[in-house]
């Protein structure tokens, strides 16, 4: 006869991660200003394992209806967006910039910002002008932020990021992020 402790312990499910992983991404049509962006998104995502960046949030639906009315601050500079989740702020700026840096941390989230990036990219869309680039980023990784300031070498004019969280904890972090990149630009970022 089995102990009540060997029961419980039957009854314990591990799930690993590939659980909460949802990739049943929809295309679909974004609309600012004059703008129409299509990407490929989930209509609802996991919190768990960090996989929002699958879709699209309304601080980032906020911030492309103010660049779309407020294009002149985009046109001819060189941006980089702070976890960019499936990419419709940095392809949105790609309408306007010269070259645009696609960043997120979360693997999964990589996978279909590139998607959406190849999307925008082999597209017979002649609005698309920039160059776009995906990079992985943590913040606070200097690695990372040093593989980017290689590649990009010339720095950015124009740090965005919608709906990112900051943990105070990390706040140092995301400014040496922030000063090293713009820094490489010219322009000093203060620290504190």
């Amino acid at each position: 006869m089995e102990t009540k402790q060997e029961e419980e312990e039957e009854e314990i499910v591990c799930l690993d991660e590939s659980f909460f992983i949802n990739d049943d991404y929809k295309l679909t049509t974004f609309t600012f200003g004059s703008q129409v962006i299509e990407l490929l998104c989930l209509q609802s995502a996991s919190t768990d394992f960090d996989l929002t960046g699958q879709l699209v949030w309304p601080g980032a639906m906020l911030m492309n209806d103010y660049l779309s009315k407020n294009a002149d601050v985009l046109h001819g500079r060189s941006v980089i967006e702070l976890g960019s989740g499936v990419g419709i702020t940095g392809i949105l700026c790609s309408r306007f910039c010269h070259e645009v840096v696609l960043t997120d941390h979360n693997d999964e989230v990589l996978k279909i910002l590139k998607k959406n990036v190849e999307l925008h990219s082999s597209s017979v869309n002649h609005n698309c002008c920039a160059g776009l680039a995906v990079e992985k980023l943590e913040w606070g990784n200097s690695e990372q932020v040093s593989g980017i300031l290689e590649k990009f070498s010339k720095g950015v004019d124009l740090i965005l990021g919608a709906d990112i969280y900051i943990l105070s904890l990390s706040s140092n972090a995301t400014k040496y992020n922030s000063y090293l990149i713009v820094k490489k630009k010219g322009t000093q970022v203060p620290l504190d």
